[in-house]
């Protein structure tokens, strides 16, 4: 049984919306993040979040994106406003990172199952 499952994600056209959900089972994580990959390429970190609500994202994203997590339902987001097509990727969902978890280095103890967003110029 999968341990963080996501939600989220399709298709839009550039400088729309969308919010990915990731849900997840047992104890509490202390820290969450977002990573997204494209095909050929390594995984890059996206946002990441430390309880309670200690905040890190990448440069590509600052201003666009914002990270958030609901504790009481075992639950983290990410809302992406002002999509560009360079935002086009699998994103993931990681639970357990580093001890430097705000350095957004795409390890983690558990992974979602990745979900597409495409952004179409």
């Amino acid at each position: 049984q999968r341990h963080l499952v996501q939600s989220g994600g399709g298709s839009v056209q550039a400088g729309g919306s969308l919010r990915l959900s990731c849900s997840y089972s047992g104890s509490t994580h202390k820290t969450l993040g977002w990573y997204r990959q494209v095909p050929g390429k390594e995984r890059e970190g996206v946002a990441a979040i430390a309880d309670p609500s200690s905040t890190s994202y990448a440069d590509s994203v600052k201003g666009r994106f914002t990270i958030s997590r609901d504790d009481s339902k075992k639950s983290l987001y990410l809302q992406m406003d002002v999509l560009k097509p360079e935002d086009t990727a699998m994103y993931y969902c990681a639970a357990d990172l580093p001890a430097r978890w705000w350095e957004l280095q795409p390890m983690a103890g558990y992974w979602g199952q990745g979900t597409q967003v495409t952004v179409s110029s």
